[in-house]
């Protein structure tokens, strides 16, 4: 049997997580995590739009962006 091998990031929440004792608890973490994440990727997109990378050209071709596995039913 192979050993999980932890980051010092995922020990920490690990050892974070190990006092949290009620659901609410628990929710109240996801909501910070999730919320620091989403700071961080406005953060990721204001670059993004300061830089040129991303432009309203952009933004809107990617509303007409249809990228879809096309399926077959296979015939039997």
């Amino acid at each position: 049997m192979e050993a999980t091998v932890f980051n010092p990031a995922q020990l920490k929440l690990i050892n974070l997580v190990s006092v949290l004792n009620t659901p609410e608890e628990l929710n109240g973490l996801q909501k910070v995590i999730s919320d620091y994440l989403a700071k961080q990727l406005e953060g990721e997109i204001n670059n993004l739009w300061e830089d040129g990378t991303l432009t309203d050209e952009k933004v809107e071709n990617f509303r007409q962006l249809h990228e879809r596995t096309p399926y077959t039913k296979k015939q039997i």
